[in-house]
């Protein structure tokens, strides 16, 4: 039986090792109960999306190239980050406070089996976000996540994109830039791409951003592509 019903949860601002750990702890739920209906096939597998704002983080994917990033572990303590090597896909990159991260946490034979069109989905989501309030992103070929001005000298980056998948189960997701201060990008070489900046909807708008107009626009889009009802599990989001 198949369950198209996202229980929404907004965490607020949290620890980036706590959230993996909750992250960690939906996911093994979720397989667990996949597991047991070899043996009792009517049994439901949940589906999770986290809203979340982490303190100054960096994290490294499996694949990544630590020479990425260009601080030291004193240097990085002088600027209150932290850093993590974790078990996405994809290189280094930074959260921190006025960026949106979503964790979708989903049991993709609940909606479709394909990696490849659950990534294209996420990139969709976000930009039919960032079009909702004046912004025109695009996909670059060949670089996951969205993009403004791509093919062009100017090409930039706002939302990166890193995902982990295990028996159809994913993990990890996106971090769009909100009201993000871009400086802390100066420190890594973002997704190992050089030669490509970083943006942020407040850059591009000229203003600051109302995060939580984001964040509904993003579960809109996100409940239509995927043909999801989204229940709001607690009242961070409305």
């Amino acid at each position: 039986m198949m369950n198209k019903q996202i229980q929404l949860q907004d965490l607020g601002g949290k620890d980036y090792k706590e959230t993996w750990e909750y992250q960690e702890e939906l996911f093994q739920e979720i397989v667990a109960i996949k597991l047991a209906k070899r043996q009792v096939p009517d049994l439901v597998t949940p589906n999770y999306f986290l809203f979340v704002a982490h303190p100054h983080v960096y994290t490294l994917g499996k694949s990544g190239d630590l020479s990425n990033l260009l601080l030291s572990e004193k240097q990085l303590a002088a600027k209150g980050a932290t850093f993590y090597k974790i078990n996405r896909g994809g290189d280094i990159t930074y959260h921190g406070p006025g960026q949106i991260v979503g964790y979708p946490i989903l049991d993709l034979e609940n909606f479709f089996t394909d990696i490849h069109k659950y990534l294209r989905f996420l990139e969709e989501v976000i930009l039919l976000t960032i079009a909702d309030f004046g912004l025109q992103g695009t996909r670059s070929e060949g670089e996951t996540g969205v993009w403004l001005d791509v093919g062009t000298p100017f090409a930039r980056k706002i939302c990166a994109m890193g995902v982990r998948a295990s028996r159809w189960v994913t993990m990890h997701g996106f971090a769009l830039n909100v009201n993000a201060d871009l400086g802390y990008f100066d420190n890594i070489i973002p997704c190992g791409i050089r030669g490509k900046a970083v943006t942020s909807m407040h850059v591009e708008l000229g203003s600051t951003l109302d995060e939580a107009a984001v964040k509904a626009s993003i579960v809109k889009h996100f409940a239509a592509l995927f043909e999801a009802e989204m229940v709001v599990m607690n009242s961070v989001v409305s």
